[in-house]
């Protein structure tokens, strides 16, 4: 090996590798299990994507899997499933993802296949129309689900005429007319060696995983990223008249990034908020007043900022007494918080960092994520005294930053008694 390699320990089970090409690779052994996951996680995503380009990062994902200099499209999927793997991929706004699961012994096939697909994808164009046509498909099917769709339409007014506000999968258009020439120069300028993190965890060793990267990840480009566009939130109202039995409801408002110091008071306030069956809006508005089915709030961090959201499907009546109740919820939630309920939000969300990592899966992705986002492995131990460390003082404080902040309406369905924008506006600063 180079001697430029810097090798960063973590500690006794996590180690962190920097190529010369820039290249990251980071890998966590776990005792007692008989297999690894593998991934290489690129930061790339939709928002990254030019306005001609709005869909190219999936319609890359998907194109991975459809064969190689070395592989037909079928070998890929046969030569991981023979040996009782599993191979997938995801696109999101700001990463994209191509991993593997398999049994210790397969490991070195397991970077083959992950490194093959990146590096030497032949995007031949009938394997490429035929994947047009999925996902055309997928893109059909997305909208003629209105609890889906709905959030596409709701970050578009979040982030109007930017990449982060145009939807992952593309519009219908765009997938149509895009060249393989687009594909292949964004192939090119985004998936470079600096802007990979390849993470492995399972039964390892991190020298085995070091030296099957650098003999099939070579090939990577070079080429310096493109500088992604800064986030610039909007706010705005979207409505959609479909004749359905449901109103879809998304109303939001700018929030937090990953960094920010209310990161974490955000993510509780989320849980407390509308994050499972105790939380206080599935017990006000379903539990005591059956006003709906589905009710939940989310956070949506980004590098520079992000979305707090509250989502809800009611009937049309229903609508009418919904979102005034809704809105009180988020009123009282800016000035009292009770020791009893950021406890259970509190071991709600550390119960689910801690099962996560169980799963060589979940380690793996989140040893990248870090990297990508913090620019280092977080400890857990420093994750859960973050969460720890936050006070009822802190949530109400955060709640009070968001909700004042300009927020964002989709509707969809027979929307005609939910009330307009304004009147949110006016009904949060009452």
């Amino acid at each position: 090996m180079s001697d430029t390699i810097r090798n960063l320990p973590v500690n006794q089970a996590i180690q962190l590798t920097r190529l010369p090409s820039g290249l990251t690779v980071v890998t966590e052994r776990m005792e007692r299990v008989e297999t690894v996951s593998l991934g290489a996680y690129v930061a790339t995503g939709s928002r990254h994507e030019q306005e001609a380009e709005n869909g190219v990062s999936h319609f890359l994902e998907h194109m991975a899997f459809k064969g190689t200099e070395r592989r037909a499209a079928a070998q890929i999927a046969e030569e991981i499933e023979a040996v009782g793997g599993h191979i997938n991929a995801y696109t999101a706004r700001e990463q994209t993802a191509y991993y593997v699961k398999v049994l210790k012994e397969d490991t070195a096939l397991a970077a083959d296949i992950i490194g093959d697909i990146l590096t030497h994808s032949t995007f031949e164009p009938e394997e490429l129309e035929r994947e047009r046509g999925v996902i055309l498909q997928e893109i059909g099917q997305a909208n003629d689900t209105p609890d889906d769709i709905i959030f596409d339409h709701f970050q578009e007014h979040a982030y109007p005429g930017q990449p982060l506000g145009r939807p992952v999968l593309g519009s219908e258009d765009g997938i149509r007319s895009m060249p393989r020439t687009t594909l292949t120069g964004y192939m090119r300028r985004h998936y470079a060696a600096p802007n990979v993190v390849v993470a492995a965890a399972g039964a390892l060793r991190h020298e085995q995983i070091l030296d099957l990267v650098n003999q099939h990840f070579a090939d990577l480009s070079l080429d310096p990223v493109p500088e992604m566009l800064p986030a610039r939130y909007g706010g705005g109202e979207f409505r959609e008249a479909r004749d359905l039995d449901q109103v879809h409801i998304v109303l939001g408002f700018p929030s937090v990034g990953y960094g920010d110091r209310d990161y974490y008071p955000a993510l509780l306030l989320s849980t407390l908020l509308g994050g499972g069956m105790s939380s206080r809006l599935f017990q006000e508005v379903r539990e005591k007043r059956g006003l709906v089915y589905s009710i939940y709030s989310f956070s949506s961090p980004f590098l520079d900022g992000g979305l707090f959201g509250i989502y809800a499907g009611t009937g049309e009546s229903e609508a009418e007494e919904l979102v005034p109740i809704t809105l009180e919820e988020l009123r009282k939630v800016q000035s009292e918080v009770t020791e009893p309920e950021l406890a259970r939000a509190r071991a709600q969300v550390k119960a689910s960092l801690l099962m996560s990592l169980e799963s060589t899966g979940s380690r793996c992705e989140q040893l990248a994520r870090q990297l990508q986002v913090f620019g280092r492995v977080v400890p857990t131990a420093e994750t859960v005294a973050k969460l720890n460390a936050v006070t009822t003082a802190d949530v109400c404080r955060a709640a009070t930053r968001l909700f004042r902040g300009t927020p964002t309406l989709a509707t969809m369905g027979p929307a005609e008694r939910v009330p307009a924008l304004g009147d949110i506006v006016e009904r949060l600063a009452a």
